[in-house]
C-alpha cells in the first residue's frame, strides 16, 4: 500500500524543511509540498511533528550466550521494542566463542533472526579466533554480505583474542575493506584486579567499576590504536565510556589512524553511583566498560556535538534482575553484564540531549542514524530521507509526555534501568520500508517484516 506522510517537518543530519513524503514499493519516491494521495494510499498526518529517517542501533545483543546464561530477548521481542523506540535497523554482534567456528556461528545467528524480526537487521561478525580455517570462513562471511568484524580485547578464554590474532584480523580487514569494531579493555588488568578485590572480600556490584577503571579502558584503546596504525585498518571503538579513553582515540586520529568512536546512551545519562546502590540494586547497572564518574558525561555529549564521537548505540544485553543478575549476589564477577536500553535510546537522547541543549536535532539524527549508515555501508539506503532511500521513517511527537517503566516497555526483561524517568517526546508512527510498524506507542506491523541487509565493504 502506498504511504503519504503529510505536513511534517523533515529533519535530517544536515537539513530541515516542511514537506510531504510519498512512498511506494518500499522506498521514498517523492518529497514536496502539497503532494496528493492516490486512491488506496495510507495517509499519516504529521502536523506539529518531526519526521526523521529510521534510526539504526549499531551495537545490540539479541542472541547472546554469556556468563552461563542467555539474554532474555528474542528477535520477536527485541525487534518490536526497537521499533516502538524508533529504531528500524539493528546491527547485532554475532559472537561465537573461541571454540566455535565462525561460519557456523554466523549461520546460527542468522537463523535466530530470519523470519522472526519485525525490523531490518545485519551483523558485525565476531572474530574470536584467528587461524587458517577462521580466515577462510571470515572471507566467506564477507562474501555473504557482512562488512564489519568484532574483536574483544577482554573476556579472556571466551571471546578474547591474543595479539597475533588481533594483528592478523586487522590485516585481513584492511585487505577486504572491512571495519573492525573492538571492545577495548586490557583483559589481564581486569583479571588481576578482580582477583585482588575478591580476595579482599569486596564482592558488591560497585566493585565492578574498581576492577576495570578508566585506565584499563584507555590502555585497551591505546593498544588497539597501535595495531590499527601498523595495519592501516579502519577501527571502530565500541561503547567508549570516558574522557581518558577518548583522549587516546583522538590522539591516534590526529596521527592519521582511521578510527570511528561509539558511545552509549547509558554513559550519557547514568553514572557509577547507580551501580553502587545498596541492597544489590546496583547489579541492574553492571555493564562493561562500567558506568563512569558523572564528570565524563559532559565530555561525551560535547564529543557528539563537536563530531569527535560518531555514533550512539545501546549495547543492548537484556538479563533479568531476578534469576540472572542475582547469579552474582556473592561475587560481582558473576553478574551478567548489560543494561537493556534498546527501546529508550532515542527518547532519552531527545529528552536529555536535545531539550537540555546538549545537542541539536541534526546531531541526534546524525549519530543515531546517518553516521551509522555511512560507517557500515548502509547509506543512502538507510539513514537518509531522499528519493530511492528505504522508506524507514519516524514521525516524532515532541509534545508527548510520559514515563519509562518495565510495566509498559516491550523488552523481555523484568526491570528498567530508567524506571520512573520522565520522557518528553516519542515516536508516534514508525515505518519499515513503507509499511506502518508502530502507531501511538503500539506495535501494529508485520512480525516478520525484517530483512537481512547485505553490505558490500567500502574500499575507501
Amino acid at each position: 500500500m502506498p504511504l503519504l506522510i503529510k505536513n511534517g517537518e523533515i529533519v535530517t543530519a544536515d537539513s530541515r524543511a516542511r514537506a510531504d513524503i510519498f512512498c511506494e514499493g518500499e522506498t521514498i519516491t517523492r518529497i514536496g509540498a502539497g503532494l496528493e494521495a492516490p486512491p488506496g494510499t495510507r495517509v499519516i498526518d504529521a502536523s506539529g511533528k518531526y519526521v526523521f529517517p529510521g534510526f539504526i542501533d549499531p551495537h545490540v545483543h539479541i542472541t547472546l550466550p554469556f556468563m552461563g546464561t542467555l539474554a532474555k530477548d528474542t528477535y520477536e521481542t527485541g525487534s518490536r521494542a526497537a521499533l516502538v523506540g524508533g529504531t528500524t535497523t539493528l546491527i547485532e554482534m554475532c559472537c561465537p566463542s573461541r571454540s566455535e567456528d565462525a561460519l557456523a556461528g554466523f549461520e546460527h545467528w542468522m537463523a535466530q533472526a530470519a523470519g522472526r524480526s519485525a525490523c531490518d537487521f545485519t551483523f558485525h561478525m565476531g572474530a574470536t579466533r584467528f587461524d587458517a580455517k577462521a580466515e577462510s570462513e571470515l572471507r566467506e562471511i564477507v562474501r555473504r554480505g557482512i562488512s564489519s568484524f568484532k574483536v574483544f580485547l577482554a573476556y579472556k578464554g571466551a571471546f578474547g583474542i591474543d595479539d597475533t590474532e588481533l594483528y592478523r584480523t586487522l590485516a585481513l580487514a584492511r585487505e577486504l575493506g572491512v571495519v573492525v569494531t573492538a571492545h577495548c579493555e586490557n583483559e589481564t588488568l581486569v583479571a588481576e584486579r578482580q582477583k585482588e578485590l575478591l580476595a579482599a572480600g569486596k564482592t558488591d556490584p560497585g566493585q565492578h567499576h574498581e576492577s576495570r577503571p578508566p585506565a584499563v579502558e584507555a590502555e585497551g584503546v591505546h593498544h588497539l590504536m597501535t595495531f590499527a596504525e601498523m595495519t592501516g585498518a579502519h577501527a571502530y571503538i565500541v561503547h567508549l565510556s570516558c574522557k581518558r579513553a577518548l583522549d587516546e582515540a583522538l590522539a591516534a586520529r590526529r596521527r592519521g589512524v582511521r578510527v570511528s568512536i561509539e558511545t552509549l546512551i547509558q554513559y550519557l545519562v547514568l553514572d557509577k553511583t547507580f551501580a553502587e546502590r545498596p541492597g544489590f540494586e546496583g547489579a541492574k547497572y553492571v555493564m562493561s566498560p562500567p558506568l563512569r564518574d558523572k564528570s565524563n558525561q559532559a565530555v561525551l555529549w560535547n564529543g557528539l556535538r563537536d563530531g569527535f564521537i560518531q555514533t550512539v548505540a545501546t549495547d543492548h544485553a537484556p538479563f533479568d534482575f531476578e534469576g540472572q543478575k542475582r547469579m552474582g549476589a556473592a561475587d560481582f564477577t558473576k553478574i551478567p553484564n548489560g543494561i537493556p536500553s534498546l527501546e529508550e535510546r532515542i527518547n532519552l537522547m531527545y529528552t536529555c540531549g536535545v531539550l537540555a541543549g546538549r545537542i541539536d536535532l541534526h546531531t541526534l539524527v546524525n549519530v543515531a542514524s546517518t553516521q551509522v549508515a555511512k560507517t557500515f555501508d548502509l547509506f543512502p539506503r538507510k539513514g537518509a530521507i531522499q528519493p530511492g532511500a528505504d522508506a524507514d521513517l519516524v514521525v516524532f511527537d515532541p509534545d508527548y509526555r510520559g514515563f519509562i517503566s518495565s510495566k509498559t516497555h516491550h523488552m523481555n526483561v523484568d526491570y528498567s534501568a530508567f524506571e520512573g524517568w520522565k520522557i518528553m517526546g516519542r515516536p508516534s508512527a514508525v515505518t519499515v520500508r513503507g509499511e506502518l510498524a508502530v502507531l501511538d506507542g503500539r506495535f501494529v506491523g508485520a512480525p516478520d517484516r525484517g530483512r537481512f541487509l547485505k553490505r558490500a565493504p567500502s574500499r575507501a
